[in-house]
């Protein structure tokens, strides 16, 4: 072989090495899928920080459930998401190939179920013979059956009607039932004429929490593991911008702004909300309650509930390898 024709295969071997997939650096840019959920990471958004610290193009999308989150992720299309437990809980059962890394929030206060002043009901005891509504399948569904099942109440005993949100306030409205168990904007409304029996916070202590998590496509944060670690610490860093100044997120207050532009909320309906939902630490994110241990639990008796409900075809043996701490665990380590 001659010299020129050595030398060109020598080039032409590099070239090959240097285009190989296994060589090319993951683009940098990300696609997530947020909903309207009223929680600290949208001062994130607001702010481009992420962007900057990274150097990622970061594509934010709107979805109106965890349901579509779900299916825009095993589409392909979407590599983080935000869901609620319900949601997280199915892609899992399905076998789709994602991680619970972040608590996004403790539903903690922010549903509960409202006895209509006047309906005789002091207790979950009290609710056999009674209309209690609730939107199916929902983590206030699960919470609901939860606890009528602890306290030992027949579900067959009550009349649990399957009614979304608006419908649950047309309903209390017109006197049509004597309990829901609802999220705001309506909880707040039927307070007015009703009284607390429980809230997810409290049956959450009884072994039944639920949670809104964010989830990532496992081999993408595995490629990419440098901007998990990032995203990690701006939700730190946002959650305990909250926590420590609670006061100061006021209606005319920048961080209230923007919590309201990218959920399209009322700017003065951002503070009561956030108050009612609790935003854990790293550490407590670790903790026995949640991704050491908790998370995986709850997640193996909603699906349970979801498959009584006949939303999936089977529960796995164990959903611990859905849920990561590691992200966490080297965002604490590069403090």
């Amino acid at each position: 072989m001659s010299l020129m024709k050595s030398t060109l295969a020598a080039l032409a071997a590099v070239a090959v090495v240097c285009s190989s997939p296994a060589l090319a650096q993951p683009k940098k840019e990300v696609t997530f899928a947020h909903q309207d959920m009223l929680v600290p990471l949208r001062t994130v958004m607001e702010s481009g920080e992420l962007e900057k610290t990274t150097g990622y193009k970061i594509n934010w999308r709107m979805f109106g459930g965890g349901g579509d989150v779900i299916k825009a992720m095993a589409s392909g299309d979407v590599q983080i998401g935000e869901a609620g437990s319900s949601p997280i809980v199915a892609a899992a059962s399905q076998g789709q190939d994602i991680q619970l890394f972040w608590i996004l929030d403790d539903i903690a206060d922010a549903e509960a179920l409202i006895a209509r002043n006047g309906s005789n009901i002091n207790g979950i005891k009290d609710l056999k013979g009674k209309k209690v509504a609730t939107p199916f399948v929902s983590t206030a569904h699960y919470q609901l059956m939860a606890i009528m099942k602890v306290d030992g109440v027949d579900a067959k005993s009550v009349n649990v009607m399957n009614l979304r949100p608006p419908e649950i306030a047309a309903a209390w409205e017109r006197g049509d039932i004597d309990a829901a168990f609802v999220w705001d904007p309506v909880l707040s409304k039927i307070k007015g004429n009703g009284k607390v029996i429980a809230t997810s916070k409290t049956i959450g202590a009884k072994g039944f929490p639920t949670f809104d998590g964010l989830i990532v496509n496992t081999k993408w944060a595995a490629e990419h593991g440098d901007f998990m670690v990032a995203l990690v610490k701006a939700l730190a860093k946002a959650d305990a911008a909250y926590r420590d100044n609670k006061a100061k997120w006021t209606a005319d207050s920048a961080e209230v702004k923007a919590v309201a532009k990218w959920t399209k909320a009322e700017a003065k309906d951002v503070p009561p909300v956030m108050g009612l939902y609790s935003f854990p630490t790293m550490q407590e994110q670790l903790g026995p309650n949640w991704l050491g241990g908790g998370a995986a639990k709850a997640m193996t008796s909603t699906a349970a509930f979801l498959k009584e409900q006949g939303r999936i075809q089977e529960v796995k043996p164990d959903y611990k390898a859905f849920v990561t701490d590691a992200y966490i665990k080297k965002a604490m380590a590069a403090k």
